[in-house]
């Protein structure tokens, strides 16, 4: 068994997520995202959707982007 680097439970049913070179274990996709999601600069929401980039920020959506006064960024829907 391994055990989730997020909350420690020791799980014989843990997965792994290998991102940017790094492997880490998870025992539900509640810890993956506390631990691989970004966090939106304006509303600090974990972004588990698609969300956007401006100057190398994530935000949630667009709205929070311009909250922060960057210009031209607009949701696709």
């Amino acid at each position: 068994m391994a055990k989730c680097e997020v909350c420690g439970n020791d799980y014989g049913m843990t997965f792994e997520v290998r991102a940017q070179g790094a492997v880490h274990v998870f025992d539900c996709f509640s810890c993956a995202i506390h631990r691989m999601a970004p966090v939106c600069e304006n509303c600090k929401v974990s972004i588990i959707g698609q969300g956007v980039e401006a100057e190398g920020m994530f935000y949630c959506g667009a709205h929070c982007a311009r909250e922060q006064g960057k210009a031209g960024i607009v949701d696709h829907v």
